[in-house]
């Protein structure tokens, strides 16, 4: 909701970071894909939780569809948090799936 409206709270979002990075294993890909996104819309880094999430993503990578890779890309080019591992991964992944991008996701 914060991310929603643009509302800033750094030390919200600071603790919700530490919380988030200790309980990874309980989130799906679309939560995921949306906390990385949030990040990125107020302007919060953070290397860590973005770190974390990236290698978590990689194995349910499958899971996400078009719209939630498209905005975990953007998130990650955002910061220009470098993450390797996770744009190969979902470069292949796209290269199979083109057909299932709009335009504004394939942009």
């Amino acid at each position: 909701a914060f991310a929603k409206v643009k509302r800033r709270s750094p030390e919200l979002f600071n603790f919700m970071q530490i919380k988030i990075i200790l309980n990874l294993d309980t989130f799906n890909s679309q939560t995921m894909a949306n906390i990385v996104w949030a990040y990125a819309t107020v302007g919060h880094k953070a290397p860590e939780l973005f770190d974390a999430l990236s290698e978590k993503t990689i194995y349910k990578l499958d899971e996400l569809n078009s719209q939630e890779l498209a905005n975990a890309v953007w998130a990650y080019a955002t910061f220009g948090h470098k993450a390797p591992g996770l744009f190969d991964a979902i470069s292949e992944k796209a290269i199979y799936n083109l057909d299932a991008f709009n335009s504004q996701e394939l942009a």
